[in-house]
C-alpha cells in the first residue's frame, strides 16, 4: 500500500474498517494484554510457549491495526455522482458476459480492502477490474490471465 495512493471504500467499507480498528484497539488489545500478563504469572518467559504466543498474537494485532490506520488515512469514499450513468466505476455493479458464453456474471467493482471474489466484489485494481472499468453496455473488456485473453461483453452497468 502506497503512502500517497487513494484507497477506494464504499460508505459501508469504511464503517466497517472504522468498526474492526475500534474493536481491535478497545477490545482485542485488552484481551492479548490479559493473554501477556496471565503467561508473564506463569513465571519464567523464557521457555513460556504461552506467553511467546500471546507477543506472536500482540504483533500480529498491532500490524493489523497499522494496516487499518493506514486504509482510514488515505480512503476516498467511492461517490456514484462524479460518474456518467451508464459507466463501470468503482462502486458500480456490472454484469458481463464471457465472449461465446451463455451465461452472465455480475461484479461489483471496489477498492483492495473491499475485495472479496467469491462474494461478486473485484478490486480495481485486479486484470478483471482494470479491463472493464471505464466501458459501457455493448463494449467489450479484455482481461489477460495466464491462460490468455479473455474477452467479455459489457451487459448492463448498474
Amino acid at each position: 500500500m502506497s503512502n500517497n495512493q487513494p484507497i477506494f471504500l464504499t460508505p459501508e467499507g469504511m464503517r466497517k474498517v472504522k468498526e474492526e480498528l475500534e474493536y481491535l484497539t478497545t477490545t482485542r488489545r485488552r484481551e492479548v494484554a490479559q493473554m501477556i500478563a496471565e503467561a508473564k504469572a506463569e513465571g519464567d518467559i523464557s521457555e513460556n510457549a504461552g506467553y511467546d504466543e500471546a507477543k506472536t498474537g500482540q504483533g500480529f494485532l498491532e500490524g493489523r491495526i497499522r494496516e487499518l490506520e493506514g486504509i482510514l488515512k488515505n480512503a476516498e469514499i467511492i461517490s456514484d455522482n462524479a460518474a456518467a450513468p451508464g459507466v463501470v466505476m468503482i462502486g458500480r455493479t456490472v454484469v458481463v458476459r464471457e465472449q461465446g458464453a451463455e451465461m452472465e456474471e455480475e461484479y461489483t467493482i471496489v477498492g483492495p480492502p473491499e475485495a472479496s471474489p467469491s462474494q461478486g466484489r473485484i478490486s480495481n485494481e485486479s486484470p478483471m477490474g482494470r479491463a472493464l472499468l471505464n466501458k459501457r453496455v455493448g463494449e467489450q473488456a479484455v482481461v489477460v490471465s495466464p491462460s490468455g485473453e479473455i474477452v467479455f461483453e459489457i451487459v448492463k452497468v448498474k
